[in-house]
């Protein structure tokens, strides 16, 4: 077929799904049911697939519905709505609570008691109420903002709209889940796909009023912000919820003992089939608020929380091919094309293999017959293939020594601290050299938690990359919008919308805009980390010049690794040019610390040993909030060792040598104006 004769066949369908989209969103009276819908959905992706050249904004890999997000204002939630790190197995819940012990150094035999809740598969909202009053109702959103939709909250009837409770707290953000009971469901079944689309759909609508002919249900669980309120704990917090008028989830316990929490976990799985509303796991949040707060926040997941998730989704399906994804740090993953096949309610065609090792241990070749297992959010991979039923004229798939982007030889690096060599094989070029390790950089660059650039997806940038639109991150910022109005899916309004985008974040935080240069080993946590030790934008850049890598080994939560990844970045020219190209468009906002004059200005820290009833994570936020700082090795720049049991003989040597002070847990606490 002619490219003229492809290009002619997509639009017809992309003008087919709008038409469809149209009636489904804004007229919500869809023409079509869902199968119709899904097959046209999955032909126009399969073109996309296979024809590069081929693109829209209409296009369902990028837009989800009929771009109902434009219809909504934007509002910072006062508390972010954090993510939830998750648990597959009873080892990761042993571990999850032996970090909380460890960071609150309590001891092996102290039970921790979890509020433990069933997790509904929903769409988070945020309420805030003032004077008893509901003022505003947020989506999810990035987790700092959300879209306001209100209106649309105000038409369920499980969210009160008036509370005369005298307890109840003068502001505060009550969090829970929109969710479709099955039972309601069934009667809509030419509607949506599936009870979460259901309730997605509907408060996205345009017009409160459609969505108000939705039955939805809201089941409040947590809160963000509040002012006045005197609750200890969470078990009394739901209790509170039910006084207030909002409804709780009737399978909530409180438990201790990770023995328990499995027990729990097994009862209500098996009650799973048999519920109104589609669970997909338990959430065991840390009762009592006060521990809750020590514990605090690891990036943009809670200590105190975890999401135990069901029992992974299995099917059988068979291998048509493995190719090969290169990431950002240059990582070459094998990828197995399998047929498309449904598991857990998601049409899967491609799981993950991984790394070499595991297609040459697991003895995987195309063409096999293989056990697929989805758990979770956690990417589709291979358990295992069926030998008996392979042909006699397979193959081994032989992994490649060339990159197959660049040519560059592929190499298993070799860990200096663990003595082992790496199972991953790498692309030997650096930096920008390599096109998919570009792609996948640029992808980074704009991705969520680094610019967060609307309109901008990992599929416009590899649309604009192929028109040689963009090659480096400041040509982002430089963009031929003229040129990108002429193209076929392109409009006045929706490059406007783009530009608009675009210039919204030429201001970032330098936290963010560290996490955005793709370092390898400098995630969101170490970014922090980098942005508070170097303030800004201008010293960041400078060590390119002043060549103090070593210095950095003194921010505490920085080791060799991350720094051997940082110097090999400024190493790099082409890295240079890019920090300097994005200096000239840029504002990059310098780091602040929480507590300009705190307690312990200008002085450092470092803990030995072990102290009582405070774990050294805790000491380490409590010396920073106090505008303090922590280091990982005694050196000149220490001014405090503080001591404990069993304290390291060559720390305290050094620290007598240098003429450090020496202090111990309570002489600390006296520094903060606290008692032990």
């Amino acid at each position: 077929m002619k490219k003229k004769d492809i290009q002619k066949k997509y639009n017809d369908k992309i003008k087919l799904i709008k038409k469809y989209n149209a009636n489904y969103y804004d007229k919500s009276k869809p023409i079509v049911n869902d199968q119709v819908y899904d097959y046209l959905k999955k032909e126009i992706l399969q073109l996309e697939i296979d024809h590069n050249f081929l693109k829209s904004e209409n296009s369902p890999s990028i837009i989800v519905g009929h771009k109902p997000s434009k219809n909504f204002k934007k509002s910072l939630h006062k508390v972010p709505m954090l993510s939830l790190g998750n648990a597959f197995s009873e080892e990761d819940l042993v571990n999850f609570e032996k970090k909380i012990k460890n960071f609150l150094s309590l001891k092996e035999k102290d039970q921790i008691y979890y509020n433990a809740e069933p997790k509904i598969d929903g769409i988070s909202a945020s309420l805030t109420y003032k004077k008893g009053k509901f003022f505003k109702g947020l989506s999810r959103g990035d987790g700092k903002e959300g879209e306001d939709i209100t209106d649309n909250l105000a038409t369920i009837n499980d969210i009160p709209k008036t509370i005369t409770i005298k307890d109840f707290p003068d502001e505060i953000d009550i969090r829970g889940e929109v969710f479709i009971q099955n039972s309601d469901f069934k009667n809509l079944n030419e509607k949506f796909a599936n009870p979460r689309n259901a309730a997605s759909g509907s408060l996205r609508q345009k017009n409160a009023k459609d969505t108000e002919k939705i039955p939805l249900k809201f089941i409040a669980y947590t809160f963000g912000y509040e002012k006045g309120m005197l609750i200890e704990n969470q078990a009394d917090f739901i209790n509170k919820l039910s006084e207030w008028g909002f409804k709780t989830n009737p399978l909530n316990k409180l438990i201790s003992g990770v023995k328990n929490l499995i027990e729990n976990y097994n009862d209500i799985e098996k009650k799973r089939t048999n519920l109104d509303f589609d669970i997909d796991g338990i959430v065991y949040k840390v009762n009592d608020f006060a521990m809750q707060k020590r514990l605090g926040n690891v990036a943009n997941a809670p200590r105190w929380a975890i999401a135990h998730k069901f029992s992974s989704n299995k099917a059988i399906s068979k291998i048509l091919d493995i190719e090969i994804q290169v990431g950002r740090t240059g990582a070459l993953t094998p990828v197995a094309k399998i047929k498309p096949i449904n598991i857990g309610g998601v049409v899967v065609s491609n799981a993950t293999l991984h790394n070499e090792d595991e297609i040459y241990r697991k003895d995987i070749r195309i063409g096999d017959t293989a056990i697929i297992e989805r758990a979770g959010d956690v990417i589709p991979h291979i358990i295992s293939v069926d030998t008996k039923k392979r042909s006699k004229d397979s193959k081994k798939f032989i992994f490649p020594k060339k990159c197959p982007s660049c040519g560059s030889k592929t190499i298993k690096e070799f860990n200096v601290l663990t003595k082992k060599t790496d199972a991953v094989r790498r692309c030997s070029s650096e930096g920008y050299y390599c096109d998919k390790i570009s792609i996948e950089k640029l992808k980074h660059f704009v991705s969520k938690e680094a610019f967060n650039i609307e309109g901008l997806g990992k599929k416009i940038v590899e649309f604009f990359w192929n028109l040689k639109f963009i090659k480096f991150p400041q040509d982002i910022f430089k963009l031929d919008y003229e040129k990108i109005e002429k193209l076929e899916g392109w409009g006045k309004l929706s490059v406007e919308n783009l530009k608009y985008s675009i210039n919204q974040k030429k201001n970032i935080s330098l936290e963010r805009f560290i996490y955005s240069l793709g370092i390898r080993h400098i995630g969101l946590e170490n970014a922090k980390l980098l942005s508070k030790y170097f303030v800004s934008f201008l010293k960041f850049k400078n060590l390119s010049k002043t060549n103090k890598y070593e210095d950095l080994l003194d921010i505490d939560g920085i080791g060799e690794t991350q720094v051997n990844s940082i110097k090999g970045f400024f190493s790099n020219e082409i890295n240079l040019k890019v920090l300097s190209e994005l200096e000239k468009v840029l504002i990059v906002k310098s780091a602040s610390p929480i507590k300009i004059n705190g307690l312990l200005k200008n002085k450092s820290f470092l803990v030995t040993g072990k102290l009582n009833g405070i774990s050294r994570a805790e000491v380490k936020s409590l010396i920073e909030e106090n505008s303090g700082t922590t280091v990982s090795a005694v050196s000149k720049k220490l001014n405090y060792l503080i001591i404990g049991e069993k304290p390291t003989k060559k720390k305290i040597d050094n620290a007598t040598r240098l003429k450090i002070k020496i202090i111990d847990q309570v002489e600390f606490l006296k520094m903060l104006n606290k008692t032990s």
